[in-house]
C-alpha cells in the first residue's frame, strides 16, 4: 500500500457531523497507523470531547466560543489543547497535517478549507459551500500549494474515479444521480404543507438537518452542478441530472464515443472517503458490498423541474458566474434555516432563493489569487444573506 503503510498525521473538519463520524469510523476499521492532529466540532460539545478523548489530537476546537469552559473541563488533564471560535477553526486547519477532511456545513467551512489548502495538504473535501463560492480560486491555491482537492461527496467522487484524465477532452457529459429525496412523487400541494421533520427522512442517507432540507428541495444537486464544472472543467450545458433513487449508481461520465462510465455502490459515505484517503491507491476495509441479483432493478426518470425549480436557479447561477454562485448559496442557507425554524413553507425556500438572485447584480470576485479572496466572498455572502433577508421579509408581510 506504499504510503499508507506509514504514519499519517490527519485533520476532521467539523468531526461531529455525519461525515465527520463517518470518517474517523472508517480510520478506525482500517488498522493502519494515524496520528490526529485536530479535530473541530460546531456545538456538539459533548461528541467532540468524546472523539477527543479516544483520538488524541493535539487540539480540540470547539467553534461556538460559549463552550470552551465546557470542553475545556471535559478534557481537563487529557494533556489536549482545547480552543473555541472561527479564527481557532481556521488555526487548526492550517496546521501541518498530511491529508484533512474538510465536513464543516455551509459557508462557515470556506475560511478552514482555504487555510487546509494554503498548507499544502491533500484535502479531502465534503463542504459543497466551498466549490461554489470560490471553487477557482481555492482549486488554484492548492495548486500553488503543492496539495490536491479530493472530492468526497459521492457524486463527485465517482465522476474523479471514473474520469479518466488521459481522455477528458473527450468528455460529453457528467451526468449526476439524485435519489430523488422524501418528495420525489409528492405533489407540489402535499409539497406546500410539507414540514421541517418530514423534509429531513431522507430515504438512503443519513445526513444532517440542512443538508437534507437541500436534498429535499434538490439544491443539493444543485449546488453539486456548480462544484462539478469547477472540478471538472466541464460547462453548464454539459453537466445533467438523473434521478436513480436506489442511489446505488453515484454518477456517470459519458464520452464522445457513446461509452458512459458509472461508479456503482451501496449508499455509504464511508466509501467516497476511504477513496480520498487511499488516493492514489486503494485502500480495504469492511465496506458493504452490492448484491445486485438481491437489488434486482435499478431505476432512473429525469427530474420534474416544476416541483424542484432549484435545479434551474444553480443552472441560472452557473452560467451567470461571478458573485451568483455565492448569492445562490447564501440565500439558500437563509432560506433552509426560516424553514427548519417554521417561518416559512417548504415551497417558500426556492422563490426566496430566486428572488435573492433577481436582486442581485452579478460581482466577479477577480482571478482569486489576491490575499483578499475571503474577505471578497465573504462579502459576496453577506450580500446574498441580506437580499434573501428582503425577500424573506416581504414574504412575511405578505403573509400577515
Amino acid at each position: 500500500m506504499g504510503a499508507l503503510s506509514l504514519v499519517r498525521t490527519v485533520s476532521i473538519l467539523g468531526s461531529t457531523g455525519s461525515v465527520g463520524v463517518s470518517t474517523l469510523d472508517l480510520l478506525g476499521s482500517l488498522g493502519r497507523p494515524v496520528r490526529v492532529r485536530a479535530l473541530t466540532g460546531g456545538r456538539n460539545v459533548a461528541r467532540l470531547a468524546d472523539q477527543a478523548l479516544a483520538w488524541r489530537p493535539e487540539v480540540a476546537v470547539i467553534a461556538d466560543e460559549s463552550l470552551a469552559g465546557e470542553l475545556a473541563n471535559r478534557l481537563r488533564g487529557s494533556g489536549i489543547a482545547v480552543e473555541a471560535g472561527a479564527a481557532a477553526v481556521a488555526a487548526a486547519a492550517g496546521l501541518p497535517a498530511d491529508w484533512v477532511m474538510s465536513a464543516i456545513v455551509g459557508f462557515a467551512g470556506l475560511a478552514p478549507t482555504l487555510a487546509a489548502v494554503d498548507a499544502g495538504a491533500i484535502v479531502a473535501l465534503a463542504n459543497k459551500e466551498s466549490l461554489v463560492c470560490a471553487g477557482p480560486a481555492l482549486l488554484r491555491r492548492a495548486r500553488l500549494a503543492g496539495g490536491v482537492v479530493i472530492p468526497v461527496d459521492s457524486e463527485h467522487s465517482a465522476i474523479f474515479q471514473a474520469l479518466d484524465p488521459r481522455h477528458a477532452a473527450q468528455v460529453s457529459r457528467l451526468l449526476l444521480t439524485a435519489s430523488g429525496g422524501p418528495f420525489r412523487t409528492w405533489s407540489v400541494e402535499r409539497m406546500a404543507s410539507a414540514t421541517p421533520d418530514e423534509a429531513v427522512a431522507h430515504p438512503n442517507w443519513d445526513m444532517g438537518r440542512k443538508i437534507s432540507v437541500d436534498s429535499a428541495t434538490m439544491m443539493n444537486k444543485g449546488l453539486e452542478m456548480i462544484e462539478a464544472a469547477y472540478l471538472f472543467g466541464v460547462d453548464a450545458d454539459r453537466i445533467e441530472v438523473i434521478v436513480h433513487p436506489e442511489s446505488i449508481v453515484h454518477s456517470l461520465v459519458e464520452y464522445a464515443d457513446g461509452s458512459s462510465l458509472a461508479q456503482l455502490g451501496a449508499p455509504d459515505m464511508r466509501t467516497p472517503i476511504a477513496v480520498a484517503f487511499a488516493w492514489p491507491d486503494r485502500v480495504a476495509w469492511p465496506a458493504p458490498r452490492l448484491d445486485l441479483g438481491a437489488i434486482g432493478r435499478l431505476t432512473f426518470e429525469a427530474p420534474d423541474r416544476q416541483r424542484f425549480p432549484a435545479l434551474d436557479l444553480a443552472r441560472q447561477a452557473l452560467r451567470e458566474g461571478g458573485s451568483a454562485p455565492g448569492i445562490l448559496n447564501a440565500a439558500n442557507e437563509v432560506a433552509v434555516e426560516a424553514f427548519l425554524d417554521r417561518r416559512i413553507g417548504y415551497l417558500d425556500i426556492a422563490a426566496i432563493v430566486s428572488e435573492a438572485l433577481n436582486l442581485a447584480s452579478s460581482e466577479h470576485l477577480g482571478d482569486g489569487m489576491a490575499d483578499n479572496i475571503l474577505e471578497q466572498t465573504q462579502q459576496v455572502d453577506r450580500v446574498g444573506r441580506r437580499l434573501a433577508g428582503l425577500a424573506l421579509d416581504a414574504r412575511s408581510r405578505g403573509a400577515a
